[in-house]
């Protein structure tokens, strides 16, 4: 049992009374951890004593309040909106217990409070929606990741996140499962906090909410995962200063912003520093100072010092509402060294700063308060400032930059400048090696292979235009490809196989347990399905495998779903075989998994006896079981690429990885149709001219071909993906 009493004095000459408030149960334990003294309560739900016959020792009258969870009391706490630190704004907080769970206890449909270590993050951006979202990779002391898709029509309420490292809370977020792995999203009343996660910093919730309970118990917590991070997760080394970066690098930078100003309809200028001096001089963009938003003789003091940043497409929207003097992080910034012609030079060599549109690799940009620890290491570095420095190099500026690129080409072909400019948003990202170096089109048909390139370009064309006739089967041994098989052709080579009788002297063996019917169509054909067993015991449908004689495709579809899988078989010798593997070896659910006739060496059906796990029915398990080799749904293409200096076609052969969808599913789903239309259509707008294309960057191999008497040589994509905004 726990007792709390407050005082209350209505004016000078009044008699204090006092009211008693009893706690019993878990009710009063966790009031201990939440009360602090000074703390005004609200309490509802409670049983009153009789006051009259509850007179203290000197005359005053005492009135005593009984609360616990049998009367379902609740209990509210008046306190600071943040323990222990300056704020004259209060919050409403119910004393409410919260129980977190490790990352590695997650179960699918679930809703959970977790804490985690930010891993990577995306700032809140603007959705295809009317909602915010932000992108949260957190991992605990359990070494599990949770990757979290956080929406709000808010902007404030998603998570308040500055860099790696951060120490996150979450409550009511609900778990599912997306692509056979763990996610988490936000549920109804979802709440955040955050906090950085140096050791020794003070332990600040971050937060827009009025109301949030944090205890005791919390700082212990956030304590114990600080300490945890800093002997097993490296420190971010994306995190650079102006004088640290160098050409083509991707980089964190925290900023002062001096001025702003609007380019075009999707490209905005901020002029920013950060007290240190590039080692290569910067470029100036020429823009008329009327636009330019700032205090330009600040501007002009700093000119050695202050950068100039292009910022594109989704991120124009959060540039414009920046203020003059704010301090800024801007996330995944690119730079580039541009070699560029000068009156008085034959060549300057200028850095260039662009932070791209959309948000992969966390793209984005972000104010910070005042109070951030590292503003406060940004202020002395800007105070200490030496304002007399000279860059290496005149200024360059934009205006010359454009006289050393032709001028946009005609509607039917890519501006190089277009190019060189990198301003709109690659419709595809690199999963590998991003930091390469492009190379033209021109230069690459002028060498020989092999080679591995990255390329810039626009898809001019793209062959199969049907885009269901683009999915095979290919062999990882032999490397060859063949049609997937149509439904009617599937059927003959299925009533081909029930020609033969089921051999009674093969069913209900230790495998499986046999059903034998007779068909009233032309023939009386018999079939035979038998139900493999788990340890000599059947399984459940939804577990159960079924080996089928004699069953044509529309029967052998209905059991498929209704059984866990299906093998298609035949009466042999001395054992059930399969199939001709132009049959599926495996059926489960509408996908067909085929084996390869040259490569596999087809084994007993008794061999699934074998397999210790007879529930699950992997797909590869089973083929390795029975001594076949599996092919695979794949994607193939050919796209035609031209980047303004030439035009290349380039093989496409995929499972999963390029379009984000699974090959083997894309003919029996009319929704992930629908998605691959959507991006192909992206990729080539019907009825545009290719400078309204959206670029896409890719890596290609090149390889060479004989055929014949003549060799050629040939590219392929690898390592590139549609980007996850266009998904």
């Amino acid at each position: 049992m726990g007792d709390h009493s407050r005082g209350k004095k209505e004016n000078s000459n009044s008699e204090v009374n006092t009211i008693n408030v009893l706690f019993f149960g878990k009710l009063a334990k966790d009031c201990v951890d939440v009360f602090y003294p000074g703390d005004t309560i609200a309490v509802a739900r409670f049983v009153v004593f009789s006051g009259s016959s509850s007179a203290s020792s000197d005359g005053k009258n005492c009135l005593f309040l009984k609360a616990f969870e049998g009367f379902r009391s609740t209990v509210y706490v008046y306190v600071k909106s943040i323990r222990n630190f300056s704020s004259e704004s209060m919050s409403l907080v119910p004393a409410t217990h919260y129980t977190y769970t490790p990352l590695n206890q997650l179960k699918d449909g679930t809703v959970v409070n977790v804490y985690g270590v930010v891993k990577f993050f995306k700032p809140p951006y603007l959705s295809k929606g009317t909602d915010y979202c932000s992108v949260v990779t957190i991992v605990d002391e359990t070494n599990v990741k949770l990757t979290c898709m956080l929406f709000s029509g808010n902007y404030e309420a998603l998570p308040i996140i500055y860099k790696n490292g951060d120490i996150v809370r979450f409550h009511r977020l609900k778990i599912q499962v997306y692509k056979n792995e763990t996610q988490g999203i936000t549920s109804s009343g979802f709440a955040s906090l955050t906090f950085e996660g140096t050791l020794g910093a003070p332990v600040i919730p971050r937060t827009s909410s009025k109301y949030f309970n944090f205890t005791t118990e919390d700082h212990k917590r956030v304590e114990a995962l600080r300490i945890w991070a800093s002997n097993h997760i490296p420190s971010s080394s994306t995190l650079l200063k102006l004088c640290d970066v160098q050409p083509m690098q991707y980089f964190d930078l925290t900023c002062q912003l001096l001025g702003r100003a609007e380019v075009d309809g999707t490209s905005f200028l901020l002029k920013v520093w950060d007290g240190t001096r590039t080692p290569f001089p910067s470029w100036r963009v020429l823009i008329d100072e009327l636009v330019l938003e700032g205090d330009l003789s600040h501007i002009h003091q700093l000119q050695n010092l202050a950068i100039d940043i292009l910022v594109y497409d989704n991120h124009v929207r959060v540039a414009r509402s920046l203020k003059i003097g704010c301090f800024l992080r801007l996330y995944s910034l690119h730079t580039k060294l541009q070699s560029v012609n000068s009156e008085t030079q034959s060549t300057f060599l200028c850095l260039e700063f662009h932070l791209h549109g959309g948000t992969s690799y966390g793209r984005g940009i972000r104010v910070l308060p005042e109070s951030n620890s590292d503003v406060d290491q940004l202020k002395k570095v800007l105070a200490s400032a030496d304002l007399t420095a000279n860059q290496h190099l005149d200024s360059v500026w934009l205006s010359k930059c454009e006289d050393s690129f032709p001028a946009a080409s005609s509607s039917g072909s890519v501006s190089l400048f277009e190019v060189e400019r990198c301003q709109q948003l690659s419709a595809t990202i690199l999963t590998d090696h991003q930091y390469l170096e492009k190379t033209p089109l021109c230069a690459i048909l002028k060498q020989k292979a092999p080679q591995q390139y990255r390329i810039r370009a626009k898809l001019r064309s793209y062959k199969p235009r049907r885009l269901f006739q683009s999915v095979k089967l290919y062999c990882p041994e032999c490397h060859t490809l063949q049609e997937v098989p149509h439904d009617g052709d599937l059927d003959i080579i299925l009533q081909e196989g029930a020609t033969k009788t089921p051999d009674t002297k093969l069913q209900n063996t230790s495998l499986y347990d046999s059903n034998v019917w007779t068909t009233n169509d032309q023939g009386e054909r018999k079939v035979a399905i038998h139900f493999v067993k788990n340890n000599g015991i059947l399984p459940l449908s939804n577990e159960c495998l079924i080996l089928i004689e004699g069953g044509a495709l529309s029967e052998i579809c209905k059991l498929s779903n209704k059984f866990h899988s299906v093998i298609p078989v035949r009466s042999g010798n001395e054992d059930l075989e399969l199939l001709d593997l132009s049959a599926p070896f495996l059926i489960q659910g509408n996908i067909h998994h085929y084996g390869c006739k040259q490569c596999s060496r087809l084994k007993s059906i008794q061999n699934l006896n074998s397999l210790v796990d007879k529930t699950s029915w992997i797909p590869s398990s089973v083929a390795e079981i029975l001594g076949v080799v599996p092919l695979q749904y794949v994607f193939v293409m050919t796209f035609t690429f031209d980047d303004g200096t030439g035009v290349l076609e380039a093989y496409l052969m995929d499972s999963d990885k390029f379009f984000q969808i699974p090959a083997s599913e894309i003919l029996i789903n009319d929704d992930l149709q629908k998605s691959m239309d959507m991006i192909m259509d992206m990729f080539c707008p019907p009825g545009t001219k290719i400078d309204a294309y959206p670029w896409l960057e890719c890596f290609i191999k090149s390889y060479n071909v004989i055929s014949g008497t003549e060799q050629k040589i040939c590219y392929q994509i690898f390592d590139t993906m549609v980007a996850e905004d266009l998904i």
